[in-house]
């Protein structure tokens, strides 16, 4: 086709192929349609009813296959609904390009009805690149550039509005490109901290999602080892990069200053993998890391290098950068004491906890899990361990809404591994109608809904500010298998512990998507 005329629609649909971007997701409008007339036969279109679901659908796929998805949304309301997953995947930094219609180019200057004013500007900040082309025929060159830009390091979503008419011009196709993206650390740098890792006594790791999105899981074990060095997660990875039954393994790193500083107290080299310096979720004062002690980060991410607030910063492929770091000897150490594990809960109460320690014992081995259950995230630290790579997914963002759409994602990526949704109840009013996505595609997720009947996560976090009680955080008679059934999912509710083990199990063998409410207790 190259050096031929062809429509817009022709020349786009032909990119998307050559950019492996054959899966659709979308709720269709009206200044969609013309992209898709004579849909091709080997793309799939993914339904999402509302379109934050479809953008956290994408993202969850894109994840999975760590690589770009394509998002197809409507004018400016479809792209203001979305905002709000936009804002996460960005966060998560996940590669999305996405495509918002737009009114005719000849109708714009009237403002018409179901036109966006300033497409460009509608999603930002949370895109890293946005724009509207001044001809029909730059459309396939702008779908290009959001491609590349979405997938250079530090990923992202790009956007790009198309008017309605644009799609039966002509243009001129453009011809296969090839774009380098990995980026590899300054030698000297990497060398420099190399050297301080070597002459370290007492070095400590910490890890973040980056080392699993660059594939880094053999990597920092190796590193790990070769150090005698304990291994932390940064505050609020969404992502796990270290097997967390590992004698290393040393616990999960709080979103908190002072408490950072007093868990890395005693060490003398913190090295960042991957991870901001730090996530912090509540104000704190004083130093960053102990006293005595000296940081090197090595990061995807030339924003979070420049914001650390100390320390020595590489900007690198996390497995290119800790490769370099293997290369230097590293003296003998003693073994560093081994983390105290949580005592196993006896089936006397149907907590959070109890539930959390027997999805841990049923669950198929190379199960991945997509949690979003705030005010269990502690529960799961202490009872349901991840150990292997790439089984853990959540939002990077804070944000609710995102968990059980990107569950169904996942799955759609990964059909070769079961996936548990784990949800709390108020994340998962947010995005229910994913459920129809799940059903409508037939995926075996298994949906398991922590019913504390509130937003606990609040109540909990109140007590940082002193408040005693919060209004609108109680969630009443809601019923979890009444919203699934109605959607196709097949679902079951457990409010006792003998009741829990049967249910999971048929949930995890099931090849079709099965919800479980189980109903915790406080």
């Amino acid at each position: 086709m190259h050096g031929m005329s062809a429509t817009v629609r022709e020349a786009v649909f032909a990119q998307l192929r050559d950019f492996g971007l054959t899966t659709i997701f979308g709720n269709p409008g009206s200044t969609e349609l013309p992209m898709f007339r004579d849909f091709p036969a080997d793309f799939r279109y993914v339904l999402g009813l509302q379109e934050s679901v479809v953008v956290a659908m994408a993202d969850g796929f894109a994840q999975a296959r760590a690589t770009a998805a394509f998002v197809n949304l409507h004018s400016a309301i479809g792209v203001g609904h979305a905002v709000g997953s936009l804002f996460t995947a960005f966060r998560n930094q996940t590669p999305l390009v996405v495509m918002a219609g737009q009114q005719a180019r000849s109708i714009l200057p009237f403002e018409p009805f179901l036109y966006s004013e300033q497409a460009p500007n509608l999603p930002r900040p949370y895109v890293k690149w946005s724009c509207e082309p001044a001809r029909a025929e730059d459309v396939p060159t702008a779908l290009a550039r959001a491609f590349f830009t979405a997938m250079q390091p530090p990923r992202g979503p790009t956007f790009v509005s198309v008017p309605v008419d644009d799609w039966d011009r002509s243009c001129t196709p453009l011809s296969h490109r090839e774009v380098s993206i990995t980026v590899g650390g300054d030698p000297s740098l990497l060398a420099r901290a190399a050297a301080m890792l070597s002459a370290a006594r007492r070095p400590v790791l910490v890890v973040g999602a980056s080392v699993a999105r660059d594939a880094a899981w053999t990597e920092v074990i190796a590193l790990a080892e070769r150090h005698q060095a304990p291994v932390w997660v940064s505050p609020l990875s969404s992502r796990n990069s270290f097997p967390e039954r590992h004698p290393l393994f040393a616990g999960f790193l709080p979103a908190d200053r002072v408490q950072i500083v007093a868990r890395l107290e005693g060490c003398d080299l913190i090295v960042v993998l991957g991870a901001p310096v730090f996530t912090y979720h509540v104000e704190g004062e004083g130093p960053h890391i102990p006293e005595d002690a000296a940081l090197v980060q090595l990061t995807d991410d030339p924003s979070a290098a420049s914001r650390a607030p100390v320390g020595l910063s590489i900007v690198t492929d996390l497995r290119l950068g800790i490769r370099a770091l293997l290369e230097a000897k590293a003296p003998a150490r003693p073994a560093p004491a081994t983390l105290v594990r949580a005592p196993r809960v006896p089936p006397d109460r149907l907590t959070d906890r109890y539930l959390l320690q027997q999805v841990a014992a049923l669950r198929p081995p190379d199960s991945i899990v997509v949690e979003e259950a705030p005010s269990s995230r502690g529960a799961m630290h202490d009872c349901l361990p991840m150990l292997e790579p790439d089984s853990f997914y959540t939002c990077a963002s804070g944000g609710l809404g995102h968990g059980l759409p990107a569950a169904v994602g996942v799955a759609l990526a990964r059909s070769d591994r079961k996936v548990i949704a784990l949800l709390g109840d108020g994340s998962a009013m947010y995005s229910i109608q994913g459920l129809w996505s799940a059903a409508e595609l037939a995926l075996p997720v298994a949906f398991v809904i922590v019913n504390n009947r509130g937003y606990r996560a609040l109540d909990e976090f109140a007590a940082h500010f002193g408040l005693a009680t919060l209004p609108g955080t109680h969630l009443a008679h809601l019923d979890f298998c009444a919203l699934a059934r109605a959607q196709g999912v097949e679902a079951v509710r457990v409010s006792r512990c003998a009741e829990l083990d049967g249910a999971l199990r048929m949930a995890f063998a099931a090849t079709h998507p099965v919800l479980i409410e189980v109903c915790v207790e406080d």
